[in-house]
């Protein structure tokens, strides 16, 4: 779909510097980082090539992004040796500004705009109707809370495009992939949610038992939100610097043989949430919450199969006006 959208949609013609210019905002590390950027690059090379533009075939330069506290020097050792592009690391929230005016030809952010810029302030007065008692998300919460959480994805993409529009050429293009929720289902339905709702569990299973505070679970909830299709879409309107040329929801049947187990649901999970729960609560707990977790990954597995097939990610190509 990427492909697609920059065969179909990405006028290299009206891009005259060199060289062209690539961001990958939230690019965290790994191979999965490298591999999408190197399709990137050779989908703009077919697209030079198809235009009889092989002659004003530029040079790339891929700028990585990701917070000051990514490891970087593990990115750079992990870079391709072979590969196409000139790679930078620019460190810095995508929430906000990131890069000169008009400067980039091309964004690509997977799978990282379901992280808020902050918990949502209501969540955090015990005041407050979103005060989230019991739990770690909106999830199986009242309205209140899943409210504040909306307003808060809202204020975030509204800086993130207001930023972006700043940062592209006319006629550039960013590719969003994100967690997505479908229409008509709530959010305790999907694999996330069912996750985050066991995740709580088992903090509040260790509160009972008294190995951490029932407080500190009081105060913690995860900044993480999947939003509706037609939420997005009223943003991007609302912004009015883009062009939509396809948004829509994909459904992705599982590929798995077997369901996933405990463990490694465990380990998935643990993977993307290990630094932000131990922030909260101290590193002592982890092991034992994680066990707690598979072990109720087992105990609802039903659950957890059958949230895969509600699963849905978010799609969008946006082009600069």
């Amino acid at each position: 779909m990427i492909e697609e959208a920059i065969a179909q949609k990405l006028d290299v013609k009206c891009f005259s510097s060199n060289p062209l210019r690539l961001v990958d905002l939230g690019c965290s590390v790994g191979p999965n980082t490298f591999i999408a950027m190197q399709h990137i690059v050779e989908a703009v090379e077919r697209k030079y090539l198809e235009q009889g533009l092989k002659s004003q075939m530029p040079e790339f330069q891929v700028f990585f992004n990701d917070l000051a506290a990514n490891d970087f020097n593990t990115l750079f050792a992990s870079l391709p040796t072979e590969r196409r592009y000139f790679a930078c690391g620019v460190p810095g929230s995508f929430h906000g500004r990131l890069f000169p005016e008009s400067s980039i030809h091309f964004m690509f952010s997977s799978h990282a705009l379901h992280w808020l810029s902050k918990v949502p302030e209501e969540l955090l007065h015990k005041n407050s109707p979103a005060w989230n008692r019991g739990r770690i998300h909106y999830t199986s919460a009242p309205d209140a809370v899943s409210h504040a959480y909306a307003a808060q994805f809202d204020h975030d993409m509204e800086i993130f495009l207001n930023a972006r529009a700043k940062e592209l050429m006319v006629g550039g293009i960013i590719v969003i992939v994100m967690a997505a929720l479908p229409d008509g289902i709530p959010a305790s339905q999907i694999p996330s949610g069912v996750m985050f709702d066991l995740l709580g569990a088992s903090l509040m299973d260790m509160a009972k038992a008294g190995l951490i505070n029932e407080a500190q679970v009081d105060s913690f909830n995860l900044p993480v939100y999947a939003a509706p299709l037609e939420q997005m879409t009223d943003l991007v309107k609302r912004n009015g610097c883009f062009t939509i040329e396809r948004m829509e929801l994909v459904y992705r049947e599982s590929k798995l043989v077997v369901p996933v187990s405990g463990k490694e649901c465990g380990m998935h999970v643990r993977a993307g949430m290990e630094g932000i729960i131990a922030k909260h609560f101290g590193s002592g707990i982890i092991d034992e919450l994680f066990d707690r977790f598979s072990n109720k990954s087992v105990e609802f597995s039903h659950q957890l199969e059958s949230s895969q097939r509600e699963g849905a990610q978010l799609f969008a190509a946006l082009r600069r006006k």
